[in-house]
């Protein structure tokens, strides 16, 4: 919604512009406003400008209207001030100036740069050109400051303006800046084929607008519209910028001109370039371009072109917008990216291209290319975005997709890419990556995010990769890769490759989160992988590369605490030539291979690849899963250990280590617990452990199953056991009505010795019987004597009572005798 929101914005822009340039052509004219010494005359459609008031190297002009027609010209002649360096005209009437002529300046001793100050707008027409001698500066703001506090200002009503020898420091733009038009017909440039990899040739435009090499060419004010416009500073500094708010936009001066920076700006404005537009800062040593926007939109192939021929390194190319950057499409033909193209020939490299925005888009076929065809390096390219997005290809030519790249197609080595946000996501065939054609290296592709996506591929077949290659005999760098999520979908590939010499790289990959690897495309699984592999013959010729495959492959390293391989998802070192496959090394919490999910090392002739797997949980294996490390030829299979708690193999799952003519690999397994999985010297329909070799010797398989110790955690009983009869005290008579409750923990002792306590339930203490005697006098040495207990013969009722001589009050029956109770009957249980 909100880009539809803009490109109408733009389109209204545009009609309004072109309204207001045609209307104002009837009255186009160059008149002074008086406030100054400027002098205008006039022959048809020409204006010359000459006089003005001088400040030191400055010379100030103040016109009411400035406009030129289409062919005619303003003219600024330095005769009567030949020793000026720069020119600062302002318009005041409130009249957009309207340029579709030429604007030059002659009688020089200088090279003369000029500011063009408007606030109510500007407007360059297809016909528009300069022919200055040193750098122009047009822009919508409302004053230019200088270093001593000075101000020229478009807007005051004063009379007579204070001027200032100094050189200009900012330009202060108004709350709601003027916006900037440039018309033409589009750029000329052509190369054989977009997938050729061949230079750009550079065509001049017919309808430009161009300094002296070496010189500044900026436009800076509110919403900046380029249809079909050309920008050529060559050697030299393009600057686009948009402000939607009131700001200064500082000036900084350089060898080149000047550097405009940001820094008091709240707010910017949009920019959009179409129709093949372009900023050309190409030459001997290549310029620098800095478009500062709210959104920033490439259509229809515009492009930023920097070639470098020269000895020194080329600019920068830097992009910064505060919401988005859009690059999208290629030229009709689909022959020429829009976006960003570095190139260097010399032995100087070709500058940096660095993106700062909330949001990157490329789409259809749009690309950031660094080259190097010479012996200098290509420059790198550094992107910083919360959301990047790279995606689709040409509609006219589905085998351009767009990409991200650096690249090498001579001896100089390739730029790094460096990638810093939140969400990236390559799919339909898009790609980010970096790659040698050539004998120099390929560039470190590194990546820090929290979330990855990689997914499905081009109607061609170009799958969505982020990838390091080599097709030649460079080597390729180490691809690296931080982030939290990481999903591989329906043919995606994070991958280092090499189809020549040139070795592969490695990866280095850690998902704080999780990995998930599955699906597959018209040609490929869904993939990480570090390979050496043969193209097919129409794709060697289309590369210039032999029939010979001898690159080594690399290592692939994956830290996750989850790592699912679904649906064909496959972690793979494979190398289809003579050279060595790479190693695998996993760790991961788990580890799940589901429905043909392949952990897999294998070479054409080579030594085959080895597989190390750590995991902390688990590593589970289902429906024609696979752990192979193999090799082919004379070659020896890999080795596999793998180091897991529980290990299960389901439905036709294996993990093989085999050989043709080599030794078969071997295998060693630590685990606690291996379910499913037998050792069988040959593959069967089950699930097989094998090292096997055809013509060769078997290698080893060794499972080390680590059990639970039963005797873990159990306390050594004491040697001597307990009688349970000494513990118990003779009981009741039954005829005494006594009998003996166990409750709960309450009706034996834990131990005999100690007195048991109550137990309470819900609150409520349960009464329980306790048993306090000293039980040591009825105990003897050896097992207890059980005593009977005798009944008396009679029971006599007391009749009378004495105390004895101890004191103590006895009941007596007369006449009938005294009788005394056994020890151990209740009674006396109950008196002592």
């Amino acid at each position: 919604m909100q880009t539809t929101s803009v490109a109408l914005g733009l389109v209204n822009g545009i009609l309004t512009a072109g309204m207001l340039f045609w209307s104002g052509f009837a009255n186009a004219q160059v008149t002074p406003d008086a406030t100054l010494n400027t002098t205008v005359s006039q022959s048809g459609n020409n204006f010359t400008i000459t006089n003005g008031s001088a400040a030191g190297s400055n010379l100030f002009h103040s016109f009411r209207e400035f406009s030129v027609p289409n062919g005619g010209s303003a003219t600024f002649n330095l005769i009567n001030t030949p020793n000026i360096s720069t020119i600062f005209s302002r318009v005041t009437g409130g009249s957009i100036s309207q340029i579709d002529g030429v604007i030059k300046t002659i009688n020089s001793s200088n090279p003369v740069s000029l500011f063009l100050l408007n606030p109510s707008g500007i407007i360059f027409g297809a016909n528009a050109q300069l022919n200055i001698g040193g750098s122009f500066i047009g822009t919508t703001a409302n004053s230019i400051k200088f270093a001593d506090g000075s101000e020229f200002s478009a807007i005051s009503s004063q009379a007579a303006p204070l001027l200032s020898i100094n050189v200009p420091i900012g330009l202060q733009l108004g709350s709601n800046p003027a916006p900037i038009t440039v018309q033409g017909t589009g750029y000329s440039l052509t190369t054989t084929n977009a997938l050729a990899l061949l230079p750009i040739t550079r065509i001049p435009s017919s309808t430009e607008l161009s300094v002296q090499p070496g010189k500044t060419l900026a436009l800076v004010g509110g919403n900046l519209d380029l249809n079909g416009a050309t920008l050529r500073a060559e050697q030299g500094r393009v600057e686009l910028g948009s402000v939607g708010s009131a700001g200064l936009v500082s000036l900084m001066p350089t060898a080149q001109g000047y550097t405009l920076g940001y820094g008091d700006v709240q707010r910017f404005g949009d920019i959009h370039l179409a129709g093949r537009s372009l900023l050309d800062i190409s030459g001997v040593n290549a310029g620098s371009v800095q478009v500062q926007g709210q959104q920033i939109q490439f259509t229809d192939g515009s492009l930023v072109l920097a070639q470098n021929f020269g000895n020194l390194p080329g600019g920068d190319i830097r992009f910064q917008a505060t919401e988005a950057i859009d690059l999208i499409g290629t030229t009709p033909d689909a022959k020429i990216k829009g976006g960003v193209r570095n190139e260097a020939f010399g032995i100087g490299a070709s500058g940096n291209i660095s993106v700062i925005t909330p949001r990157l888009t490329l789409k259809q076929g749009a690309a950031l290319n660094n080259l190097t065809f010479g012996a200098g390096p290509s420059g790198n390219i550094q992107i910083d975005a919360m959301a990047i997005d790279i995606s689709d290809f040409s509609p006219i030519n589905p085998g351009v997709a767009s990409n991200i790249n650096t690249t090498t197609l001579g001896t100089g080595n390739a730029g790094n890419v460096f990638v810093n946000g939140n969400s990236l996501v390559v799919s339909n065939g898009g790609s980010l990556s970096s790659a040698t054609f050539g004998s120099g290296s390929g560039g470190k592709v590194t990546i820090r995010n929290t979330n990855t996506t990689v997914t499905g591929e081009s109607p061609s077949g170009v799958y969505s990769n982020i990838s390091s290659i080599a097709f030649a005999t460079g080597n390729t760098k180490t691809l690296t890769l931080d982030t939290a999520k990481l999903q591989i979908l329906d043919g995606g590939v994070v991958a280092a490759t090499a189809f020549f010499a040139g070795n592969g790289g490695d990866l280095n990959i850690n998902a704080t989160e999780s990995i998930a690897i599955s699906g597959r495309g018209q040609t490929n699984n869904s993939s990480i992988n570090a390979s050496s592999i043969r193209l097919d013959p129409s794709l060697r010729q289309r590369f210039g590369l032999p029939d010979m495959l001898i690159a080594n492959a690399g290592t692939v390293s994956i830290t996750t605490p989850n790592l699912r391989l679904t649906d064909g998802g496959t972690v793979s070192v494979t190398n289809q030539g003579s050279g060595n496959g790479g190693n695998i090394n996993i760790n991961a919490d788990t580890i799940q291979l589901k429905n043909k999910g392949f952990i897999q090392a294998q070479t054409e002739s080579g030594n085959g690849g080895n597989i190390t797997l750590q995991t902390k949980n688990l590593l589970f294996l289902r429906d024609n899963s696979l752990i192979t490390s193999t090799a082919g030829g004379n070659g020896n299979g890999g080795n596999i250990n793998i180091n897991a708690p529980i290990i299960v193999g389901l439905k036709n799952s294996d993990i093989v280590a085999n050989a043709v003519r080599g030794r078969g690999g071997n295998i060693q397994i630590t685990t606690q617990g291996i379910f499913g999985l037998k050792f069988r010297d040959q593959l069967t329909p089950d699930n097989d452990i094998t090292a096997s070799s055809q013509l060769g010797v078997n290698g080893n398989v060794q499972v080390n199953t680590i059990g639970v110790d039963p005797n873990s955690g159990l306390v050594q009983l004491p040697a001597n056991v307990t009688n349970p009869a000494q513990q118990i005290a003779t009981g009741c008579s039954t005829n005494q009505g006594s009998r003996f409750v166990a409750t709960g923990r309450g009706g034996v002792p834990q131990n005999p010795n100690q007195q048991i306590t109550s137990d309470v339930y819900d609150g409520l203490r349960l009464r329980t019987w306790d048993d306090v005697r000293d039980l040591s006098a009825y105990r003897k040495t050896g097992n207890v004597t059980p005593q009977t207990h005798v009944s008396p013969k009679v029971l006599v009722e007391a009749t009378s009572w004495y105390r004895n001589a101890d004191g103590k009050i006895e009941l007596i029956a007369a006449p009938f005798p005294t009788y005394v109770q056994q020890s151990l009957t209740c009674a006396a249980s109950a008196k002592s």
